[in-house]
């Protein structure tokens, strides 16, 4: 890492910060793709959009997408993102991140029953710097295996 020490720390702070979205937005997936939680993360012209789930323009048609998915098809999830790779543009206002999910989950069927499920993909995000806070700008998730759990998921307090 080259620059100044105030810049070396400052683009520290940016991916830590970064990381904290990726995180929370695991965290309202988990809950039922909690509009609360998940909205704040959006800019107003993000665009969310992942094969088999859809495309979304716009925060409050994100919102109202992602919660119809947790309703209709992806009823209970627990998130893993993991190893985010997170590139700070040099003015330290826009980021590129790619990161891989792995995701327990119980799916609804075709014919309206249940069916546990591993899901694992990769995600690309673009965010931007809004005052303090990081925003995704464009999220774009490339499912890459959902595969039957058969004996199912032994859930001590379904959320």
């Amino acid at each position: 890492m080259t620059g100044t020490t105030e810049d070396r720390l400052a683009k520290l702070e940016a991916i830590e910060d970064i990381r904290t979205v990726i995180g929370t937005y695991a965290y309202g997936g988990d809950r039922k793709n909690d509009p609360k939680i998940l909205g704040p993360l959006f800019t107003e012209d993000a665009v969310w959009e992942a094969e088999g789930f859809g495309r979304y323009e716009g925060r409050k048609n994100i919102v109202e997408g992602l919660s119809e998915i947790a309703r209709e098809k992806v009823l209970w999830s627990l998130h893993f993102p993991a190893s985010p790779m997170i590139t700070v543009d040099v003015q330290g206002d826009k980021a590129t991140v790619y990161w891989w999910l792995w995701e327990l989950s119980t799916l609804r069927t075709d014919d309206g029953g249940e069916e546990s499920a591993f899901m694992g993909g990769t995600y690309d995000a673009s965010l931007i710097k809004a005052g303090d806070q990081w925003l995704f700008t464009h999220v774009n998730l490339k499912m890459q295996t959902i595969t039957p759990f058969k004996d199912g998921w032994n859930l001590i307090t379904p959320s």
